[in-house]
């Protein structure tokens, strides 16, 4: 047995089958609800493999998921792994022309998606030379054209709930396509062992690691359970589905909805006792803090012991808000990517004035980009991480070779982030380099103006960017959302809070107000959308 994803979560399912392994849920309340033990799951997901195979799709193609969140989901990914079979999530909100470059650059062979897109995959595919199976679930509205496709009940009643699989390895792959926001997606390429020890915490996330597959089920077999995980972001994006992969080798309960909506998201935690919530920044604990000061007053959180969040910073005055909501809930700000996993959690002293601040683990560095040296401690450079790292990105070279490097034995991936390192090791993240504005020669990076705009009672949401300037090259500019009710502000009112937080040259010289902030279903930011609304300023 090797590190290998399929291996590690049957031999969890071998040790305690009979165990609630996930939940479901379409809308609380509709009674539209699925529950599957870990047996039910692991042979739902052999069934779906062995349809695959027998549908002539071999061990390393590549299959898509373009799917809403479903127990289909999570049942045809283990179903690829078991089959080796390489699973690729496909973002759901794309539209035909994002869809046919993402299909032809993953080199799609299968593709299971949600009837609800059918319009949008028949468009795309005469562009996807090499997909040439398709599982459909659930139907397409009425009067919707869409593809031939299998019915993903069919395809389930058609494959054997056995396993019987070829032996797998730990290098047996798994892709996950990152970005889109600033660029077209790009598909990193990790080692299923490489991604178990990085993403997945190594079996022990807030622990010591194992030391052999063996233990994963091991320790599964020698504790109990109680502990139910609930990842409220898509499971299309990595983070949600690494968390449901962690739950698994924890041998615990993992429940998902359909969509997110703040009111459903209370209401599950309090019906089914959830201990551990994940989001993604501010865009999602927000609503849930209105919620809770509206509608879902009075909610029992009691069961729920912390709110992570990854992919956006949970502000400092969001976190105070729900904090005063839940006082013993612990919120933890967690920094990684697609390309390197897990790097850190934020210090309890992060905020406007001292900026996003993280305790990092042991293979991470902040490095001078042109040499890879490690920078002086307050000099800034790019975060890496040294390791288990992926292997590149799939069908790109030429990004492979500017964002992976080798120094001495080790392999490293160069992040986008910048950031400073001070004289204890704590590194503080000033923001993605790509997205720095250069004001007069003053480097800018949006999070940290940001931050200080959240911090204003009356501000919701913002995001800021570089619009041109005759005189400085280019301005910080920023888009704002209020709160419901607020009363308006002016670009003076909001200078003058900036100024609190803020160095003079960070200062938005130019605002736009806007009803609603633009980001995508995972609550990450769309800094293409705020640089053409900022443009208006």
């Amino acid at each position: 047995m090797e590190y290998n994803l399929a291996d590690l979560f049957e031999s969890v399912v071998d040790v305690v089958p009979d165990r609630a392994a996930l939940l479901y849920i379409d809308h609380p309340g509709t009674g539209a609800e699925r529950a599957l033990s870990y047996a039910e799951l692991d042979a739902a997901a052999n069934r779906i493999a062995h349809h695959l195979m027998d549908h002539g799709v071999k061990p390393g193609e590549h299959l898509g998921l373009h799917l809403y969140n479903g127990v289909e989901y999570l049942q045809t990914v283990l179903a690829c792994l078991k089959a080796r079979i390489v699973p690729v999530n496909v973002n759901y909100r794309y539209v035909e022309e994002e869809l046919a470059y993402l299909y032809r650059d993953a080199d799609l062979a299968a593709l299971v998606f949600d009837g609800e897109f059918g319009e949008r995959v028949a468009a795309a595919l005469p562009r996807a030379e090499k997909l040439r199976h398709l599982i459909r679930v659930g139907e397409a509205p009425p009067g919707t054209p869409g593809p031939d496709a299998v019915a993903f009940t069919e395809a389930e009643a058609s494959g054997s709930p056995g396993r019987g699989f070829p032996e797998r390895s730990a290098d047996d792959l798994f892709i996950i396509y990152t970005g889109g926001t600033t660029g077209m997606p790009k598909g990193v390429m990790w080692r299923q062992e490489d991604l178990f020890f990085s993403g997945l915490g190594g079996g022990a996330p807030t622990g010591e690691p194992v030391t052999s597959p063996q233990e994963v089920a091991e320790r599964v077999a020698a504790g109990g359970d109680g502990i139910t995980f609930f990842p409220t972001p898509p499971l299309m994006h990595g983070t949600s589905t690494l968390t449901a992969f962690i739950c698994f080798h924890f041998g615990q309960r993992l429940v998902i909805h359909r969509k997110f909506s703040p009111e459903d998201v209370l209401r599950t935690i309090a019906k089914e006792k959830v201990t551990s919530v994940s989001l993604v920044g501010d865009a999602m604990l927000r609503p849930l803090i209105d919620a809770l000061n509206g509608p879902l007053r009075g909610t029992d959180l009691s069961a729920l012991f912390s709110v992570s969040s990854s992919g956006a910073i949970m502000s400092e005055t969001v976190r105070a808000q729900f904090a005063a909501l839940a006082p013993n809930v612990m919120l933890l700000n967690n920094f990684g990517s697609s390309e390197s996993g897990f790097n850190g959690t934020a210090t309890d002293d992060s905020g406007p004035e001292k900026g996003f601040r993280i305790q990092v683990n042991s293979r991470t560095q902040v490095v001078d980009p042109a040499t890879y040296a490690p920078v002086a401690p307050g000099e800034p450079g790019r975060i890496a991480q040294r390791g288990h790292v992926p292997l590149g990105y799939y069908n790109d070279p030429r990004k492979t070779a500017e964002t992976f490097f080798q120094r001495g034995d080790e392999r490293w991936v160069l992040l986008g982030d910048m950031a400073t390192v001070d004289a204890d090791g704590i590194v503080t993240v000033l923001g993605r380099g790509s997205q720095c504005i250069n004001t007069g020669g003053e480097k800018v990076y949006p999070e940290e103006v940001e931050q200080a705009l959240k911090s204003h009672p009356d501000i919701y949401d913002a995001l800021v960017a570089g619009v041109p300037d005759e005189r400085w090259g280019n301005r910080v500019a920023a888009v704002v959302q209020l709160r419901d009710g607020a009363d308006q502000l002016d670009l003076s009112a909001l200078q003058s809070h900036c100024r609190t937080h803020l160095a003079g040259y960070k200062i938005p010289r130019a605002v736009v107000f806007t009803d609603h902030i633009q980001r995508s279903p995972s609550g990450k930011a769309d800094y293409r959308w705020a640089r053409t609304v900022a443009a208006g300023a």
